[in-house]
């Protein structure tokens, strides 16, 4: 059975995912909001079931062959993996969710193909959590719903070191883009549907950012603002990321590439103006609002902001149409030799994504 399993943007709301989640503890602070929808790199793999033993063949986007992964179906050996960290955690993570909850056996995944760039704030890793998740849900058969995947696939992640939030498993959604709603751990997920077609390109910037660091600090943040650095965090996390996520998926399901660009350049400044106070090290990003702000771009634009934790991870700029999507990315390659872009289309007959 062959699989492809996508990356994940998240056009709008970073952060407010787990955010959110706080009002259990916190119920005062405001629902998180984000409007996300699938890459159209991803993860390619040929799968069958095993009767004994989780098997990972992975290769990275060069092509070049991971070490292979090979850990028999016991609980106590995956739990093991998963807590290490590192890249193979996640596969184990989620197998050993799988095995606790469900009747299964082992798995073998051919990962013979990876064209999704890792670590650029496109959840690569959760795109091999789902790709697990998915595995299982269909070799053995356990009529799990796409948000039965997702969930399968973020408690698998949280079996590991990684402290995600609960949006990048949206990749479960494929090519589709989806408006999530987080309040406590209730979480709501709308599919959107778009009236045009709306052209994108998302640049991986080259540079570098510490995702732990990010998350840790504006985690501190919560549940409860004690000064006034935090009580900003809320501010844009809460009510401010939640009004522009909600206009920005009204705008989305008109076609109306105008006013998401407005509202990408509205987020990113209120995003740097309450924000960057909290962790400058990671979030003044000079490559990033370098880019941004680079005139000969401005003509050829509607907008742009940070993608994921933001830092200078990933950019990500909406344009008119497919002439100046490809005017964009030569000009990038021009005067950002460094710099990779990847061209991403949100379809108005079926929400598909093409290269």
């Amino acid at each position: 059975m062959k699989m492809f399993i996508p990356g994940r943007l998240c056009l709008f709301g970073e952060h407010s995912d787990w955010a959110g989640g706080y009002r259990s503890i916190n119920p005062a602070l405001h629902k998180g909001y984000t409007l996300s929808v699938g890459t159209n790199q991803g993860l390619y793999a040929q799968v069958k079931p095993h009767p004994t033993h989780l098997i990972l063949h992975s290769c990275l986007t060069d092509g070049t062959r991971k070490e292979l992964l090979q850990i028999p179906m016991e609980r106590e050996q995956l739990l093991a993996e998963a807590k290490k960290g590192g890249f193979f955690s996640y596969a184990a993570g989620v197998a050993y969710q799988a095995l606790t909850l469900y009747q299964v056996q082992g798995i073998e995944i051919d990962n013979y193909k990876t064209d999704l760039p890792i670590q650029k704030g496109l959840a690569s890793s959760a795109a091999i959590s789902v790709l697990v998740a998915r595995c299982f849900n269909q070799l053995y058969q356990l009529k799990l719903t796409l948000r039965g995947e997702m969930e399968l696939a973020y408690h698998g992640e949280i079996t590991t070191p990684s402290r995600c939030g609960r949006l990048d498993q949206s990749c479960a959604y494929g090519n589709r883009p989806v408006m999530m709603m987080f309040d406590g751990q209730h979480i709501n997920i709308i599919e959107l549907k778009t009236d045009k077609n709306l052209f994108f390109v998302v640049v991986d910037l080259a540079a570098s950012k510490n995702t732990h660091e990010i998350l840790s600090i504006l985690n501190q943040c919560y549940p409860f603002a004690t000064n006034e650095i935090k009580q900003s965090v809320h501010k844009y996390l809460g009510e401010i990321s939640a009004r522009i996520t909600q206009e920005a998926a009204t705008a989305l399901e008109q076609g109306d590439a105008e006013s998401l660009g407005a509202l990408m350049k509205q987020a990113q400044t209120e995003f740097d103006r309450y924000l960057i106070r909290a962790c400058p090290s990671q979030l003044t990003a000079p490559v990033l609002h370098s880019l941004l702000k680079h005139p000969p771009l401005q003509p050829l634009i509607l907008g742009g902001k940070g993608v994921g934790s933001q830092g200078d991870g990933t950019a990500q700029f909406i344009v008119k149409n497919q002439e100046n999507q490809q005017r964009v990315i030569e000009l990038i390659k021009r005067d950002f030799p460094q710099m990779q872009c990847l061209k991403l289309m949100i379809s108005s007959s079926a929400a598909e994504i093409t290269e």
